[in-house]
C-alpha cells in the first residue's frame, strides 16, 4: 500500500516507531494511545542493527525485531536517542536516556506534550459516594511513586506494599482534613464563614474534622521521632532530598526513616491479630479423686 503521508510526517512516524520499539518493549500497550513507559525503561538496553536490502532490522535484546528505513536510525543518532556501537562491543547499539522523554512527548496530545512528557499515568481505584471507581492518576506527582520503584540488593521492593498503601492513605486523610496550605484565592463571601459569637474562623466540615482525628491518631501511632518525615513526604509531598536539607539530615537517611515510619503506620491501620490465650488443659481423675487446693505444692517429698 502506497504511503500518502508527507515525507516529513512519514520520517517522524518511522522515528517514533523505532524509539517505541526500543523503549516501550513489552511495557507498551496494544493500543496506539499511549504506552505505559517507566522512567527507567531501557535506558541502558542494547540492540543490534542488520541490513536487509534497502531497510534495516532492529533486534532488541529479547529477540523482538522491527524493520525500518535507515533514515530513522540516522535521525535517532543525530537526536542523541541511541548511540553507535564501539569497535570492541561487537556491533551492539545502546539506547540513551533521552529516548524515554522523547517517546512520552511524541505520543502525548500535541497541546499537552510538555505535560505528557513529565507525567507517569497509571490506573487506580478511589472510593466515591457511589462506590469504587477506576481513575487515571499521575504517579510522578507524589514522592512515594519514586520510592515505590526503589529496590533492595536482593531485588525486593524497598517499600513493602502495605507500607506504600499506608502512605497513600495518610495522604488522602491529610488532604481531606484540609491541612494543606491554600494556594489560590477564596471567592466565598466573608459573611458566610462567620457565626455569631465565633472568632470569624472558617467552618470546618464534619468529614474534615473526622479526617483530622485520623491523622492525629496516625501520628501518635508512628511516634514523635518519625511522624515528621511521614507528614513531610505523604502530607506536604516533599522530596527526600528536600526533607534531608530542611532537617539537616545525612544523605540517604530520609528514605530509611520514612520506611520505618510507614511500617509503623501500616501496623496502625492493620494491626496484627491478638495472640490467642494459652489453651487450658483438663485432667480427668479416677473415682474418688479430689484435687488439691494448693495444686500439690503442700505435698511431702
Amino acid at each position: 500500500m502506497r504511503d500518502t503521508r508527507p515525507p516529513e510526517a512519514a520520517a517522524r512516524a518511522d522515528l517514533v516507531r523505532l524509539v517505541r520499539h526500543l523503549v516501550g518493549g513489552r511495557r507498551a500497550r496494544s493500543d496506539e494511545a499511549r504506552p505505559d513507559i517507566a522512567e527507567d525503561a531501557a535506558v541502558v538496553a542494547t540492540f543490534t542493527v542488520t541490513e536487509e536490502g534497502a531497510d534495516v532490522i532492529v533486534t532488541r535484546a529479547d529477540g523482538a525485531k522491527r524493520t525500518l528505513p535507515p533514515a530513522a536510525m540516522r535521525e535517532a543518532v543525530s537526536l542523541g536517542l541511541v548511540a553507535k556501537p564501539d569497535a570492541e562491543v561487537s556491533g551492539r547499539w545502546h539506547v540513551l536516556s533521552p529516548a524515554v522523554p522523547f517517546l512520552k512527548r511524541a505520543l502525548s496530545d500535541p497541546e499537552a506534550a510538555f505535560a505528557g512528557q513529565h507525567r507517569h499515568i497509571a490506573p487506580s481505584t478511589v472510593e466515591t459516594a457511589v462506590g469504587r471507581q477506576t481513575v487515571q492518576v499521575n504517579l510522578a506527582e507524589s514522592p512515594l511513586a519514586h520510592i515505590s520503584r526503589l529496590k533492595e540488593k536482593s531485588g525486593k521492593p524497598f517499600l513493602p506494599a502495605e507500607a506504600l498503601e499506608a502512605g497513600q492513605r495518610l495522604h488522602r486523610d491529610f488532604t481531606r482534613a484540609q491541612l494543606l496550605p491554600r494556594m489560590t484565592m477564596s471567592y466565598e463571601p466573608r459573611l458566610s464563614t462567620r457565626t455569631k459569637g465565633s472568632g470569624g474562623g472558617p467552618e470546618i466540615a464534619d468529614s474534615a474534622m473526622t479526617a483530622r482525628t485520623r491523622v492525629s491518631r496516625a501520628m501518635a501511632a508512628i511516634g514523635p521521632e518519625l511522624c515528621g518525615v511521614a507528614i513531610d513526604v505523604c502530607g506536604f509531598e516533599k522530596g527526600l532530598e528536600t526533607v534531608e536539607r530542611e532537617r539537616q539530615w545525612p544523605a540517604r537517611s530520609a528514605k530509611l526513616l520514612l520506611r520505618a515510619a510507614l511500617m509503623a503506620l501500616a501496623r496502625h491501620y492493620a494491626p496484627p491479630p491478638p495472640a490467642s490465650p494459652p489453651r487450658r488443659t483438663h485432667a480427668w481423675g479416677a473415682e474418688g479423686y479430689r484435687p488439691d487446693m494448693d495444686g500439690g505444692r503442700g505435698r511431702g517429698g
